[in-house]
Formats: C-alpha cells, sequence, structure tokens
C-alpha cells in the first residue's frame, strides 16, 4: 500500500493532557505537510487550530473523553461548541456503564442527540473495545448503524488497550455498510496501518505514522 495512501486515513492525534499550543501547532503543520486526513485535538485548541491551517486540514476533536460518563447534554454542548469553533469531525466516548446496563435505547438516543449538535459535521463513536465483550461489540455495532453516525471506532487509547485486528475484522461484519471503521490506539508502524485498512477501517487515529514516515526521509 502506497506511503501517501496510508497518510490520508490517518488522524494525526495528539490528546495528551500536557499539550501545548506549540505542539498542536506542529501536528497541524505535519498534518498539512503530509496530507493526513485531519488532527485530532483537544477542544480548547480547536478555535485556534482552525485558524491556523485556515481550511487546509480538517480538524476533529474528541468530547466526552476518555471516560464517557458525562451526561448527554453536556455532551451535546461539547459537540454544538466544537462545531462552533471550527471543528468538522466529532469523535465522542459511548457511557461504557450504559452498556453494562443494558441500556440500549439510551445509547441509541445519546448518539443520535450528539449527531444533531454536530449539526452536519461528521461523527465517529468511540466504544472502547477493550473494556467490553464480543456480544457487546457487536450490539453496538447494531446501535452506531441505526444512530446516523458516520463511523464507528475502538478506542481512546486511555481505556488500557488500543485497537486490535479482531475488532476491526468484527465491526467490519457487523456495521451497516454506511458507517466506516475508525481503529485507534497503539498503531505504531506502517505494517500494523496498512494491515488495519486492509480489514475495512478507513481511518486510523495515531500519533506515529507521521513520525515513522519523517524516520525514512
Amino acid at each position: 500500500m502506497d506511503v501517501k495512501e496510508i497518510l490520508a486515513a490517518c488522524d494525526h492525534t495528539l490528546l495528551a493532557q500536557s499539550a501545548t499550543w506549540e505542539e498542536i501547532r506542529a501536528i497541524c503543520d505535519d498534518g498539512m505537510k503530509y496530507g493526513c486526513a485531519s488532527v485530532c485535538i483537544p477542544a480548547s485548541f480547536v478555535a485556534q487550530a482552525a485558524a491556523y491551517v485556515e481550511g487546509k486540514l480538517p480538524i476533529c476533536t474528541v468530547i466526552g473523553f476518555p471516560n464517557g460518563y458525562d451526561t448527554t447534554a453536556a455532551k451535546c454542548f461539547m459537540a454544538s461548541d466544537a462545531v462552533d469553533n471550527g471543528a468538522d469531525e466529532v469523535d465522542m466516548v459511548i457511557n461504557i456503564g450504559w452498556v453494562k446496563d443494558k441500556k440500549w435505547d439510551d445509547l441509541l438516543a445519546e448518539i443520535r442527540a450528539i449527531k444533531t449538535a454536530c449539526k452536519g459535521k461528521l461523527l465517529k463513536v468511540i466504544i472502547e473495545c477493550c473494556l467490553l465483550t464480543d456480544e457487546e461489540k457487536i450490539k453496538l455495532c447494531e446501535i452506531v448503524t441505526a444512530s446516523g453516525a458516520e463511523y464507528i471506532k475502538t478506542s481512546t487509547g486511555f481505556g488500557g488497550g488500543g485497537a486490535t485486528r479482531e475488532d476491526v475484522a468484527l465491526f467490519a461484519k457487523h456495521v451497516g455498510s454506511d458507517v466506516k471503521i475508525k481503529a485507534a490506539g497503539g498503531i505504531a508502524t506502517l505494517q500494523d496501518a496498512e494491515d488495519f485498512l486492509n480489514l475495512g477501517a478507513s481511518r486510523l487515529g495515531t500519533s506515529r505514522i507521521v513520525k515513522a514516515v519523517k524516520a525514512m526521509e
């Protein structure tokens, strides 16, 4: 697979609690230089980053991150605020406790409400696979498909485990035809990236693929 094709699928990511504007600006520069799908950054930097890239690179941010247990109203405000500040894409974390309680209707209603709050911008739904059973993952494929969200995403990268090849293959088997897959967490090498794309992922959340390409130059 061509390196440019891999880079074009990457959400170049920096979500560390200690991230500074200098670091965010640097990944924006790299995202533009290497043709990434977006940069995925904390919400507090969205407006500044959007102004900096001047439409040359989509800005993605995260809400309800990384634990997912904010109220639906709070998540909706976060999504709306992010879009108003210039976010082109929103990655939300589901309420994992609701999954364990089998509150399927509440999960679906929340995702739909957040999708509305995104005002037409792209929504990715993080289900944090490392905390779920395969049965729960399959049920969430069904719920995300019904919700109107554009993507299902494997992981926050903060939950103790990242994307696995098995989870991406499971998603590909069970999500609807209109739902794309984002693999995130632990994607360290170009071979990892190629494997996930070949298994059915359309996006990769990673901080390391651009670094790997730079190391080859």
